[in-house]
């Protein structure tokens, strides 16, 4: 009865337009019961129309529906190819409007009638809901609702891009929207993976722009349709929010770098990093950050140990550079996805603070700051040093100080006493002077980090040295600093009665360090030194000490290293 076509989206520059009062066709009684509000284009000659219709004789009885066959009627009008009744009848109609359009025999099927269903002249009463209507001279039709301030990048032809949307039929009903699926609609653009009128919608747009897209039905999915949800010859309108964007051949972006003035050295392959990071994707939406755990990420770059864009990104940065990455997905976690946190496809911005790095070969760093021009005596090992010293991290932040306290810090050099590090920027030094140290992890406190330590930081230790006393090799409380008596015992047997009671003994090492023929261990009180002494040389604890008891520690050292041969 109707001839049948079907469409999907019309794409033309729509005007608004006022609906007129029901007007009278020829002989055809319109009767326009519903008007939408917003009415953007009127049915005319030469255009496709689809509606839905229940045709009845004047009584009311039902002949025909749409409704009931579940598919609604498509028809090019103006061309002779439906009744004529309803060729007039449909002019200048809006979609979703409904009119009661009544026909008089000669505009239907006159004298002859149409089979067994319609007897000759007879009224028709159509019932119609207009859904949908285009041109063959239509566009695609784009209006952009929201674009971002900034936008540095638009879609172009074999572009990626990730977008929500939502779809609707030209009369509003919706078919499909990636929202309920919670997940974007992820495609190449201008390659043939979308609808025609797609592929045109989303060119030029920025990420974060919101855009409508009307798309004429043969730019969509034409006679065909697709599925239940989309009719042959459908109108489609998206309203497409754009997530990101890439282009396969996108290498690693750097923007916003700032460098400190006073960098001197830049990242390679094999160092081991601490950055700050928020990561987000590209319409602003944070997936992660270093910040919310108050810790850095800690890693050895250009080994494969994180993503390859940020292995690319962080080669040749300095200590407390800024800068922001710009990922695509084929450097970072590519079609897969990371879990629930990443989507498939995603391209990642990261806003990065490098903190500090260093090279597992990298030794203790030392920069005199001042020397006194009087330096005749330095450190080394063993000696009792007292100093003043502020602790830091790379980038300044504040660990440890000495003048926090009421007291110097002293410590015996190569005694284990501090960290390895601050061992070695110990010695050397004259009284006065001051160095910066600077200190690798695997000098210092290591991955394991200590308390107000982070793990595998650098420390850069500001020290004073104020004083420091000559020590004693490990294992010795005295040394001579001449020779010693050719006979010790006799020395020190000062009343001649052959035997040193620990009082005896106790003058006669006051003695030789006031003179300044020995020393004694620095750290321990004098007390200390001679009670044990005294107790090593007192081997059967009766409280003297008698010839055959008495042996330097040189003859015990030696006596050791032979029985230890004999095994």
């Amino acid at each position: 009865m109707f001839c049948c076509c079907f469409a999907l989206f019309l794409l033309t520059t729509w005007s608004s337009v006022e609906c007129n009062p029901s007007p009278v066709l020829g002989d055809v009684v319109v009767d326009r019961y519903f008007i939408p509000e917003v009415c953007v284009r009127e049915s005319k000659s030469g255009d496709m129309v689809r509606y839905h219709y229940n045709a009845t004789f004047v009584d009311g009885k039902t002949f025909d529906s749409s409704h009931q066959r579940g598919e609604a009627k498509v028809g090019l009008l103006g061309e002779g190819r439906l009744i004529a009744g309803i060729d007039k009848g449909l002019q200048g109609m809006c979609v979703n409007e409904r009119r009661r359009i009544t026909v008089p025999p000669h505009l239907a099927y006159g004298s002859t009638g149409a089979g067994d269903v319609i007897p000759p002249d007879t009224t028709l009463v159509f019932d119609i809901q207009l859904l949908d209507l285009w041109n063959k001279a239509d566009l695609v039709v784009t209006k952009t609702i929201s674009t971002p301030k900034d936008c540095k990048r638009s879609v172009m032809r074999t572009d990626f891009v990730r977008y929500h949307f939502n779809g609707t039929l030209l009369d509003g009903t919706v078919f499909d929207s990636s929202y309920t699926k919670k997940q974007t609609h992820d495609s190449l653009v201008g390659e043939g993976w979308l609808i025609k009128g797609m592929d045109e919608g989303l060119l030029g747009m920025c990420v974060g722009e919101s855009r409508h897209i009307v798309i004429p039905p043969f730019k969509a999915y034409g006679e065909k349709g697709s599925g239940k949800e989309i009719p042959s010859q459908a109108t489609l309108v998206f309203d497409v929010l754009l997530v990101d964007i890439h282009n396969p051949k996108d290498n690693v972006t750097i923007d916003d770098q700032v460098v400190p003035e006073s960098c001197t050295r830049r990242t390679i392959v094999g160092d081991y990093v601490r950055y700050h990071y928020n990561g987000s994707f590209m319409n602003g939406v944070t997936f992660d950050s270093s910040y919310q755990r108050n810790s850095t990420y800690n890693t050895y770059i250009g080994m494969g140990y994180v993503i390859p864009g940020m292995d690319q990104a962080l080669l040749g940065v300095c200590i407390g550079e800024r800068r922001r990455v710009i990922i695509p997905p084929h450097l970072a976690y590519g079609e897969q996805g990371a879990g629930d946190v990443i989507p498939p496809s995603a391209v990642l911005v990261f806003d990065i603070h490098v903190i500090d790095f260093h090279n597992p070969n990298d030794t203790v760093d030392i920069k005199i700051l001042h020397k006194p021009e009087l330096c005749n005596d330095t450190t080394e090992v063993n000696d009792f040093v007292h100093y003043h010293y502020n602790c830091t991290l790379m980038d300044g932040t504040p660990l440890f100080s000495s003048h926090d306290y009421d007291n110097l810090q002293d410590a015996v050099i190569g005694a284990d006493k501090v960290i390895d590090g601050l061992d070695v920027g110990l010695r050397g030094m004259c009284v006065g002077e001051r160095r910066l140290v600077t200190v690798p992890p695997h000098l210092g406190h290591g991955e394991k980090g200590a308390t107000g330590v982070p793990s595998s930081a650098v420390l850069v230790f500001d020290i004073e040295l104020m004083s420091f006393e000559k020590g004693v090799p490990p294992g010795y409380l005295f040394v001579w600093l001449q020779d010693s008596p050719a006979d010790l015992f006799a020395a020190l047997d000062i009343d001649k009665n052959q035997e040193v009671p620990q009082e005896e003994f106790g003058e006669f090492i006051k003695l030789q360090v006031a003179e300044g023929k020995g020393r004694i261990k620095p750290g321990l009180t004098m007390e200390q030194v001679i009670t044990d002494m005294f107790n090593n040389q007192d081997r059967n604890k009766d409280g003297l000490i008698k010839a055959e008891e008495l042996k330097l520690k040189v003859q015990e050292d030696k006596e050791r290293e032979e029985a230890h041969d004999e095994l």
